[in-house]
């Protein structure tokens, strides 16, 4: 009988969530989803130093706003909790003490000093432990432990022979278990190490398929000596490439924060959407068979398979991403852009009660970034200082001569509606170029320029007039002829 497939992503709460591991936690929910499987939460707080408060709630946040909804986890609970490692902490020792009994690990009674000294004497900076601990007599390990000497424990490597292993991407990999240190898996503390919590937790939870960063194909043959110690089965592996960030000089380096926003918080704040970001995070290491972009996240879950993960590492494209944004955008009602758009008309404008409906249709179509939009609008609640040489414009044929012709003729035809609103001063427009005998851009773009004391706008001057309002739109238009008094 096939086992349930079940993933899990278990992030530690030391801050904002990274793109890499973003980009971890949805390939984890694509493994499992794709095949009927279960996608579980664990929060591992091992490294109680690291831990940072209010971390844990900014991964909840992250999660719900990707959409990426665990069927397990802290806060809903399951048939396999906690799902806390540090409210695990009783469960691990016994087995650590189960590998000692077994000849696979063993006290280390080691001080912080012999460490330390140990690493300032050594020739090679990656040599590690000595393992002078490994072989203490019975007698001796005994009289320590009834002394309260403090320890840890360690793994027991074999020292000749290779690991071997396979992963679902990078195939299969060997390593010299020479080139393996005794790694600790109970610190003095009493805690787990990360490594050792994770295949606890990960047997103990039923995980089959574990998915992470390639970074951690050195430590596999750790984890599979682990599993094998004690008899189980040893999971799926999937690593993933890693994520890179163009430098200024045109090469690359893994992605960090001097290559642009790096956590999913900081490229909401720039401007992105949730679904544009998840969209092309998905595309970071992983092509569709038939090289489409745009998923929703079902979509995703439809389309995804582990043939499709890619070893070499992927680059980070804010410009694509941006691209991918705007996509999102213009994909979106009027009525959502708004919505979406609130929180950036209340910067620009305030409590001005203009029509938000008709600000997100001028905006939707040139908006990549939601960022941006503060400074497009600006002019609406307080026009900018303009010098009259943005009244001459050679394609619509304005010059200094006849501009202000133009725009008396133009206040007094607006002057004369009798409805405002985007119909009547379009028609209004137009019928004073036939009348004046001048091609439509010659009549619009004085207008435009007193409207907005701007050359480049979202919307031209009949949709500025229309938001603006009668009052203010003449109030402004006035002031602009008054410029060549």
């Amino acid at each position: 009988m096939s086992k349930t497939v079940r993933t899990r992503f278990a992030p530690s709460p030391t801050g904002f969530m990274h793109v890499g591991n973003l980009r971890t936690a949805l390939y984890e929910y694509l493994v499992a989803k794709s095949m009927g499987g279960q996608f579980i939460l664990r929060i591992e707080d091992t490294d109680q130093e690291r831990k940072v408060d209010g971390a844990v709630d900014i991964i909840y946040s992250t999660m719900k706003r990707a959409g990426l909804i665990h069927d397990e986890g802290p806060d809903i609970g399951g048939d396999y909790g906690p799902y806390v490692q540090s409210e695990r902490k009783e469960m691990y020792l016994p087995y650590a003490k189960q590998l000692i009994e077994q000849g696979q690990a063993y006290y280390c009674f080691c001080t912080k000093e012999r460490l330390d000294m140990l690493r300032e004497n050594a020739d090679d900076p990656g040599a590690g432990y000595d393992r002078h601990c490994r072989d203490l007599p019975q007698e001796e390990v005994q009289q320590k432990l009834r002394d309260g000497v403090p320890y840890v424990i360690r793994q027991k490597m074999p020292l000749t022979g290779t690991t071997t292993f396979e992963d679902a991407v990078y195939g299969t990999i060997s390593v010299d278990n020479s080139e393996l240190q005794d790694q600790i898996l109970i610190k003095a503390d009493g805690y787990p190490t990360y490594n050792f919590a994770n295949v606890i937790d990960d047997h103990t939870m039923n995980i089959t398929h574990v998915v992470r960063g390639s970074e951690y194909l050195s430590s596999t043959p750790k984890y599979n000596l682990l599993y094998e110690a004690f008899g189980w089965d040893i999971p799926t592996y999937i690593h993933l490439p890693l994520i890179m960030g163009k430098n200024d000089d045109g090469s690359v380096s893994k992605l960090a924060k001097r290559h642009g926003a790096t956590s999913f918080e900081d490229l909401m704040k720039g401007g992105f959407l949730p679904a544009a970001i998840i969209n092309y995070i998905a595309l970071l290491g992983w092509a569709p068979k038939d090289n489409r972009e745009m998923f929703t996240l079902p979509e995703l879950v439809e389309n995804f398979s582990i043939d499709g993960i890619s070893k070499s590492p992927a680059i980070f494209d804010y410009d694509k991403l941006e691209w991918f944004n705007g996509e999102y955008i213009k994909a979106m009602t009027v009525e959502e852009f708004a919505a979406v758009c609130e929180p950036y008309f209340r910067q620009a404008l305030g409590d001005l009660p203009l029509d938000h409906i008709k600000l997100a249709s001028i905006l939707q179509q040139r908006t990549t970034k939601l960022t941006d939009i503060p400074e497009k609008i600006a002019f609406f609640a307080e026009q900018p200082e303009y010098d009259v040489s943005l009244f001459v414009n050679k394609k619509s044929k304005t010059t200094l001569e006849n501009v202000p012709s133009l725009l008396q003729a133009g206040i007094e035809a607006l002057e004369a509606l009798t409805e405002w609103n985007h119909d009547s001063i379009h028609d209004c427009l137009m019928n004073l170029a036939v009348t004046l005998g001048v091609k439509n851009g010659t009549a619009m773009w004085p207008v435009r320029i007193a409207a907005s004391g701007m050359t480049v706008t979202p919307g031209g001057a009949v949709e500025i007039l229309d938001i603006l309002g009668r009052e203010e739109s003449l109030t402004r238009l006035k002031k602009g002829l008054a410029k060549f008094s």
